[in-house]
């Protein structure tokens, strides 16, 4: 049994000999191995990320998810400016929809807690070679907020909802758009 670990444990170390050896032998061969987001933080790179077109019927939801996208690809190390003219990519999206949805009744009868679902189309396109990178079409995300018999309260809360899916929305596509650049 122990003579079988010793061979095990030979094999496993020349195994991993051999992995370096050629990792080595690829790296003075000039190649190197790198994230995929070289070009996410390279400040020559110009995106277009207009106001997303807005379906919903919510007035501002377009400009406020496109805004938040503009904020979170900042954040997350997006180093490129914005703006239409000589850009690299163009980041198109639409709401689609934004959803609320009765998730708790009161002894009333009357709604407690609601769910706010926002629903969202993008597509992401190489302006030079002209082709798509990503295209996703439905994606959401939801937040709870609670209601009462006051309307500001309830539209306060509802407001701060959507703040919140767009937020985490943003964050998701500028994670995806990360690993796309």
């Amino acid at each position: 049994m122990k003579r079988q670990r010793g061979c095990t444990a030979a094999r496993i170390a020349r195994r991993a000999l051999v992995a370096l050896a050629v990792l080595s032998a690829v790296a003075g061969c000039g190649y190197r191995l790198e994230s995929g987001t070289v070009r996410f933080t390279d400040p020559s790179v110009r995106m277009d990320v207009p106001p997303f077109a807005n379906r919903s019927t919510t007035p501002d939801a377009g400009a406020w998810v496109a805004a938040r996208f503009r904020e979170e690809l900042r954040r997350s190390g997006f180093r490129g400016t914005f703006g239409n003219v000589g850009a690299n990519y163009l980041v198109e999206g639409t709401v689609r929809e934004i959803r609320t949805d009765v998730f708790s009744h009161g002894a009333d009868r009357f709604s407690l807690e609601n769910r706010l679902t926002l629903v969202v189309d993008v597509r992401v396109v190489e302006v030079v070679r002209g082709g798509v990178l990503w295209k996703e079409s439905g994606l959401t995300e939801t937040a709870s907020y609670f209601s009462g018999t006051d309307a500001q309260y309830t539209e306060s809360n509802r407001r701060a909802a959507f703040e919140q899916v767009a937020r985490r929305m943003a964050v998701r596509l500028s994670q995806t758009l990360r690993v796309l650049l």
